[in-house]
């Protein structure tokens, strides 16, 4: 299965291997700091293309394990149907097919570290043996009755809500208690803008030095679209647009009309989307307020146009006044009151899961967290 494992080299420290001047990257390499050294279980969770098994390159290369093979593992990219058997081996004719007894990939992990993506891709009947593996060290090739035990250090990553998987029984709460150990999460690249030069600049240097390109540099404001690009596809996207600009741009001076052409669906980042007027002169709390603000009245509008339409539709053709009016507790709310009360019936809707509760308030999260802050939520 090349496209679902590969197996590393006992790798070499490498300087900068973790890339970012964030605040939130620094405080990843701190934890990275302090479970390196040891054989926690790691669970790295964020969105696809953010970097998480880079992550677990790093955990791994500052580990007691680094001189040992790192086995990374695509769950997603293994049919249910053999995933126990590239997990775990099989014995000759256990199935059909099998001709030779095999070695899965726990096996060829052992002593080093097994990186397992898409963690929640596992099929809950695998998942039972892979919590028996974590608990304990043992498992069962498919087809044999008799234990091994291989010594490995597990990190799994994820771009799922696993809470919810585990509410809605796609995911096991036990496996999910012991893999949560240690969570790092990498937020996305667009809530962490002052990083993208710093990808730009490292991924510019290998581009050039492997296609042989003298690169002529970016101009500030092209580097301020590359800042305020959405990203969603994140630092994977952004690698394959520097290559795409410094190899058909020929290395050339790049000027913001060239990198708009590498940025398909260019638009404001999503937390500024469909703010009622430009942010000229006006700070970005303020906009914040008035997008919240319009959601509110988009939905108290609905509600009024629903109303009048029950009211044309009564049979006696009545169209009492109090159909329409709107209660006087709406009419003095705040605007702030307005915004408190959305947030913490969206808080109360997700059961307390900020993150899913900033997708439904079309806020990013860094912006949820201040909110509640701010009014005394926590």
């Amino acid at each position: 299965m090349p496209d679902a494992v590969t197996k590393s080299e006992p790798p070499q420290r490498e300087d900068g291997l973790i890339l970012g001047e964030s605040v939130a990257m620094r405080k990843i390499l701190e934890v990275i700091e302090q479970v390196a050294p040891t054989d926690i279980t790691v669970l790295v969770t964020g969105e696809s293309g953010v970097g998480k098994e880079v992550i677990a390159k790093a955990i791994h290369s500052a580990s007691t394990r680094s001189r040992k093979p790192l086995v990374a593992v695509n769950c997603g990219a293994i049919p249910e149907g053999i995933i126990e058997s590239e997990l775990f081996g099989h014995e000759r004719g256990s199935f059909t097919g099998a001709m030779d007894q095999r070695k899965g990939y726990f096996e060829l992990a052992d002593g080093g570290t097994i990186f397992l993506d898409e963690i929640g891709e596992l099929p809950l009947a695998s998942q039972v043996k892979f919590l028996r593996v974590l608990e304990n060290g043992e498992f069962l090739r498919v087809g044999s009755s008799s234990p091994r035990r291989v010594n490995v250090r597990v990190i799994a990553a994820t771009n799922k809500d696993l809470e919810l998987e585990v509410r809605h029984n796609r995911f096991r709460a036990d496996l999910f208690f012991r893999l949560r150990s240690v969570n790092i999460f990498i937020p996305p690249l667009r809530e962490r803008p002052e990083d993208v030069p710093v990808f730009f600049r490292v991924f510019a240097e290998e581009v050039a030095q492997k296609h042989h390109i003298r690169f002529a540099g970016i101009a500030p404001a092209a580097m301020q679209l590359l800042r305020s690009y959405h990203w969603p596809g994140n630092v994977r996207e952004l690698r394959n647009v520097v290559e795409s600009m410094l190899v058909l741009e020929q290395g050339k001076y790049l000027e913001p009309e060239d990198v708009k052409k590498y940025l398909k669906d260019y638009r404001i980042p999503e937390e500024e989307r469909n703010l009622p007027v430009p942010l000229v002169g006006r700070s970005v709390e303020q906009a914040e307020r008035e997008l919240i603000f319009r959601a509110l009245m988009d939905i108290k509008g609905n509600l009024v146009e629903l109303k009048n339409l029950l009211t044309r539709q009564q049979p006696d053709g009545s169209r009492g006044d109090h159909a329409v009016r709107e209660p006087e507790e709406n009419r003095t709310l705040s605007l702030q009151d307005m915004e408190q009360r959305m947030i913490t019936e969206a808080l109360e809707r997700y059961k307390g899961n900020r993150r899913v509760a900033a997708r439904a308030l079309n806020i990013s999260e860094r912006t949820l967290y201040r909110k509640i802050k701010e009014f005394g939520l926590e």
